[in-house]
C-alpha cells in the first residue's frame, strides 16, 4: 500500500514537472518566433523594400492622396533609376520641436526655433517621377516638358501644366529631376532650392500600390 501511494506521488511529481517544462518550452517557442519575425521585417524594410505612404495629391492619378506603396530597394542597387520611373527618394528633414520641414541633409540645430535636430529629426522622403537623369537637358515651355530637344510624351499627367510656367534646367552628373504627376499640384523639383537628387538620395523604384486599391505603379 506505501509502495502505491510512493508510486503515486511520483508520478503526480513527475506530471507537474513535465507541465512546467512544457509551458517554459512553449514560451521559449514563442518568443524566437517573434525574435525570428522581427528580424525578417527589419531585413526586409531596410534592405529590400521600401513602404511609404504619399500624404498629398502631387502624383494624382498615378497615385491617389492617403496611398501606402511599395518600392524595392535592390532595383537601384543594380540599376539605375531610369526615365519614367516612379521612385521614392530622401528630400529633407522634420523638425522633433516646430515640425517645419526643410530640403537637405538635417543640421544639427533647426534655423527656425534653434532646438536639436541631429538623430531626433525626421527624414522626410518624396516619391516622384524621373524626368531627366544625368546630362539631359529639360525645358519647360507653354506647359510642355521638353527632354533634350523633343517634346516629351507625358501619358500620366493628371491635367495639361500651367502654360505659364516656363524653366530651363541641366541636370549634373549622378543626379536626377523629379516631378510630380499632378504639375499644376505638385511642389516638385521646379521649386526646389536645389533642383536636382543626388544618386545616394533614391532609395527605391515604387513597384505597386497596396492601399486602398492594390495595382501596378508605371
Amino acid at each position: 500500500m506505501e509502495n502505491e501511494k510512493d508510486n503515486l506521488k511520483r508520478s503526480r511529481a513527475r506530471k507537474n514537472t513535465e507541465k512546467k517544462t512544457d509551458w517554459k518550452a512553449e514560451l521559449i517557442s514563442w518568443i524566437q518566433v517573434i525574435v525570428s519575425a522581427a528580424l525578417i521585417a527589419f531585413v526586409l524594410t531596410t534592405f529590400i523594400i521600401a513602404n511609404s505612404e504619399v500624404p498629398t495629391g502631387s502624383m494624382e492619378n498615378t497615385i491617389m492622396t492617403g496611398s501606402r506603396v511599395i518600392g524595392s530597394r535592390l532595383h537601384y542597387k543594380f540599376s539605375e533609376p531610369k526615365h519614367g520611373d516612379v521612385a521614392i527618394f530622401v528630400w529633407g528633414w522634420q523638425c522633433p520641436s516646430c515640425g517645419i520641414m526643410a530640403e537637405g541633409e538635417k543640421p544639427d540645430t533647426c534655423p527656425r526655433c534653434d532646438s536639436a535636430v541631429g538623430r531626433r529629426g525626421r527624414t522626410v522622403y518624396y516619391v516622384k517621377r524621373v524626368i531627366g537623369v544625368e546630362n539631359d537637358v529639360i525645358d519647360i515651355v507653354d506647359g510642355q516638358v521638353y527632354l533634350n530637344g523633343e517634346p516629351l510624351d507625358e501619358p500620366y499627367l493628371a491635367e495639361p501644366m500651367d502654360p505659364s510656367e516656363t524653366y530651363h534646367f541641366e541636370v549634373p552628373e549622378n543626379c536626377y529631376f523629379m516631378m510630380g504627376d499632378n504639375r499644376n499640384y505638385s511642389l516638385d523639383a521646379r521649386y526646389w532650392n536645389n533642383h536636382y537628387i543626388s544618386k545616394d538620395k533614391m532609395i527605391a523604384k515604387v513597384l505597386f500600390e497596396y492601399f486602398p486599391t492594390p495595382k501596378l505603379i508605371h
